[in-house]
């Protein structure tokens, strides 16, 4: 194992919360002297089935700690799933069924190994403790919180100031999240900034038990490709790593030149002074920040597609954005219709849009060419004959086919 110090370094990169920093100092000198390394957890409820770059920066701690040579459990919470995470949220979450859980479960087995380490990687799922508990064994658990410490969280608090309801199984899920620490024996439990409250019940918990209490680390909430808000595929600003190589590499390629640097820290697995240095490069002129950006789209893209993935992404943005050609891999759409077809509609059932909605939207707003040309009138009835090339924004394209 490295020396403490330099495990500290990688440890404490880009993480917000470190309670207690002695406590982990201790932890890592004993796991150097005996060799025994730390047990490291990190929770996710399968409530989706695709993870996206936001999941991944606690996935990508997980994976500084494996590099370091300590125990990484990845923790799927199919049975929290079924409650719901309350943190954050302004209402009740809808419950997931059973069937629901297990098959979102099954893809981020899928997922996580692309930056984890399939040999060194314990995946875990917590219905294994938790489905055995009685119903007096949850009343025994419910007795160790009260309901005043439950309203310390800032999002139950506003809830109830505010009048909205609160279920009485929300308050459950924190304490059977800290129960999974005390289950797994925990030395470390990571954790997004949003989740503090329900990662140090763990020690609160390990610590009433008489064991040795989990070290808490928190990693910041990722910005989404907006800049503002974080990364969530309800707002659209995300980058799913089960999207295409050409997305993923477009997407990171738009990330404003600030935030650059923050997905570096997170995300990359340079060390920190090689993005140091890369930042003073910009900063002084030496290197554009388009060729830094570069670098970030190549990692990322052959992190989840393989390196010839990305240098092919790259050769096809290349193409398509600087050069003004279109993708190798065009879609193709075979539109039957024997009458003319609405703009919107058509641009729907090419894959284009989400909604005639969203098509309208982009019509409008001069973001949908035909054959090169910009289609801006959102009454427009498409003749069927001939073939059309559709461009919807910066990265949707589709030949259109009309076969009568």
């Amino acid at each position: 194992m490295l020396p403490i110090d330099e495990q500290l370094e990688l440890i404490e990169r880009g993480a917000v919360d470190l309670i207690a920093r002695d406590e982990l100092i201790k932890k890592l000198e004993r796991s150097v002297a005996t060799g025994v390394p730390l047990k490291v957890k990190a929770g996710f409820d399968p409530t989706a089935p695709d993870l996206h770059l936001g999941h991944t920066v606690l996935i990508q701690k997980l994976k500084h700690f494996q590099d370091l040579g300590h125990d990484v459990c990845f923790l799927i919470g199919d049975f929290t799933g079924m409650i719901g995470d309350p943190t954050g949220k302004s209402e009740t979450r809808k419950a997931l069924t059973v069937e629901q859980v297990a098959a979102n479960a099954e893809t981020y087995k899928q997922q996580v190994f692309k930056i984890l380490d399939p040999e060194r990687t314990k995946v875990m799922f917590n219905s294994a403790w938790l489905g055995k508990l009685t119903s007096i064994d949850m009343i025994k658990l419910a007795s160790e919180l009260t309901v005043a410490r439950m309203l310390e969280r800032e999002d139950f608090r506003n809830r109830f100031d505010t009048g909205r309801p609160i279920s009485i199984h929300e308050f459950l899920y924190p304490l059977i999240q800290g129960y999974d620490s005390v289950a797994m024996k925990a030395d470390v439990e990571l954790g997004g900034t949003d989740q503090l409250f329900n990662v140090l019940m763990g020690r609160d918990l390990q610590r009433s038990r008489g064991m040795e209490p989990q070290v808490v680390l928190t990693m910041p909430l990722l910005e989404g490709l907006d800049g503002v808000n974080k990364m969530s595929k309800s707002l659209g600003n995300y980058i799913g790593i089960s999207e295409s190589a050409d997305n993923i590499y477009g997407k990171v390629l738009s990330v404003s030149d600030t935030l650059m640097f923050r997905y570096y820290s997170l995300l990359s697995d340079l060390s920190s002074r090689a993005i140091a240095e890369l930042q003073a490069r910009v900063a002084d002129g030496g290197l554009h920040p388009k060729e830094a950006k570069m670098q970030l789209a190549r990692e990322l893209t052959a992190r989840f597609h393989g390196q010839e993935a990305a240098l092919a992404a790259e050769a096809n943005f290349e193409k398509v954005f600087q050069k003004g050609g279109v993708p190798d891999d065009l879609a193709v759409y075979r539109c039957p219709a024997a009458e003319a077809v609405p703009l919107p509609q058509l641009l729907l059932e090419a894959g284009l849009v989400s909604s005639t909605s969203e098509g309208r939207r982009m019509i409008a707003q001069g973001a949908v060419t035909m054959d090169g040309k910009r289609a801006d009138d959102v009454g427009l009835l498409v003749p069927p004959s001939g073939e059309i090339l559709f461009k919807v924004g910066k990265r949707r394209f589709c030949k259109v086919v009309f076969a009568r």
